[in-house]
């Protein structure tokens, strides 16, 4: 009877440590998420960013209180993405920020987002194009970022309003596959057949009068690239 009692005993003390581990794991995971109340440089570029947007209008002073939650509520919202007000993981990378959480994330993260959100970019704007057409859809974003007419960096200039139909229907969510990574990385990497153009549209679905004033200066697929 006495090693059935301790037996008894040790599975419960065996099952309240795991829960006890899993709850700090838990515990632990949520705490790197950038939520109401944190502080730090991760809190920083997300204010620094939605305010380049329009989204958050108070100080950039790293603090994730209530104007800074409920700009992330608004991004989230209008970008299709759960509206929690919490910064995940999901939210990071739409805002392009590596979520790390921390300010020594080097260049290696950095280039890790932009290849992620490029992807899904062209992804959402160009799959089914030819593969070069593709290339020049990722340079047109990376042109935009050069240029100082638009935002410097590539979440930027993806986020900024009303720039791509794939951001406001929800297809930059989409998860790109492997033609899309690649011609995203052949543009960062440098190539850019587009030949500098800062803007493309397909002449069967483009519904903006202004985006035909354009200069076109070539014609890739069904997509006509213009400075």
């Amino acid at each position: 009877m006495k090693k059935v009692i301790i037996c008894v005993i040790s599975i419960i003390l065996l099952a309240i440590g795991c829960a006890m581990y899993l709850k700090a794991v838990q515990t632990q995971t949520m705490e790197t998420l950038s939520r109401y109340g944190s502080s730090g440089e991760e809190v920083r570029q997300i204010q620094t960013r939605l305010k380049e947007w329009g989204y958050y209008k108070g100080d950039v002073d790293g603090i994730y209180g209530s104007r800074t939650q409920q700009a992330v509520r608004d991004f989230q919202r209008a970008n299709g993405l759960s509206v929690d007000g919490i910064a995940g993981e999901k939210t990071l990378a739409a805002i392009g920020i590596s979520s790390s959480g921390n300010s020594s994330s080097g260049q290696s993260s950095s280039s890790t987002s932009d290849l992620n959100l490029l992807s899904r970019l062209v992804y959402g704007e160009a799959r089914g194009e030819e593969y070069i057409g593709q290339v020049a859809v990722a340079a047109v974003v990376l042109n935009r970022v050069d240029s100082p007419n638009f935002p410097n960096t590539v979440a930027g200039v993806i986020y900024q309003k009303g720039a791509f139909d794939v951001v406001s229907d929800g297809q930059i969510n989409l998860s790109p596959n492997k033609t899309a990574i690649s011609a995203a990385q052949d543009a960062l990497n440098g190539w850019d057949p587009s030949n500098g153009a800062l803007y493309y549209y397909n002449p069967a679905t483009a519904t903006s009068s202004w985006i035909w004033s354009r200069k076109v200066t070539l014609t890739i697929g069904r997509h006509r690239f213009c400075i």
